[in-house]
């Protein structure tokens, strides 16, 4: 039986879309003033060039500071691009081939919404961690949420590492801190004039 992580760290996941004139200093001054286990390079474009250019330019910032960056969905680019891993969408659908493809070390992590049977399947095909969300009702999505009973059993009964994400508050954060191994946060700082003031803000009831 797994036991709880006694405090969980941060996983933190960019905009869907970053200005690489200016997100990579912000970028840094998060990682400077807070200590983060993994960033994940979450943009919504499929523009290869674009994709390839903003990775490039994260991954200086963030290995610098031995953080590991993966990359969502866009697996064939992890290796060439120099990433540590990559983060899929799709449940556990992809574990597998991502597994093959990229060899025991990489990091492979997925996104399984609400579901316990896609976040068992995920692990039992080698996922290093699974991610469940929302955890609140943002508006998007079905509006299906990721119930804390979810967050509860499985820390109970899996050792695969587990993401909360999606919909955090700092009230949230307290609820979940002894069931979940990583806050994943992005959404809900970035906007913000400090990222980083407001990253240690929601993350001080953990």
């Amino acid at each position: 039986m797994a036991e709880p992580q006694e405090a969980p760290q941060i996983y933190l996941i960019t905009p869907q879309a970053v200005e690489l004139s200016s997100f990579p200093n912000r970028l840094a001054a998060v990682l400077d003033a807070v200590e983060v286990a993994c960033l994940r390079l979450a943009l919504a474009s499929n523009d290869e060039d674009e994709v390839a250019r903003t990775a490039d330019s994260l991954r200086e910032v963030a290995h610098a500071r031995d953080v590991a960056l993966v990359i969502e969905r866009h697996l064939n680019m992890v290796e060439r691009l120099g990433l540590d891993g990559v983060h899929l969408t799709d449940g556990a659908r992809s574990v597998r081939a991502a597994r093959k493809a990229l060899g025991e070390d990489a990091i492979v992590g997925a996104y399984c919404g609400a579901s316990r049977h896609d976040g068992m399947s995920a692990g039992e095909a080698g996922a290093d961690y699974v991610s469940f969300g929302p955890v609140s009702a943002t508006g998007l999505g079905d509006g299906t949420v990721a119930e804390d009973g979810l967050f509860e059993w499985w820390s109970q009964m899996i050792e695969v590492p587990v993401v909360a994400e999606g919909g955090l508050s700092a009230g949230r954060i307290t609820a979940l801190a002894g069931m979940t191994d990583f806050f994943g946060i992005g959404p809900e700082i970035w906007a913000e004039d400090d990222p980083a003031a407001a990253l240690r803000s929601l993350m001080a009831g953990a």
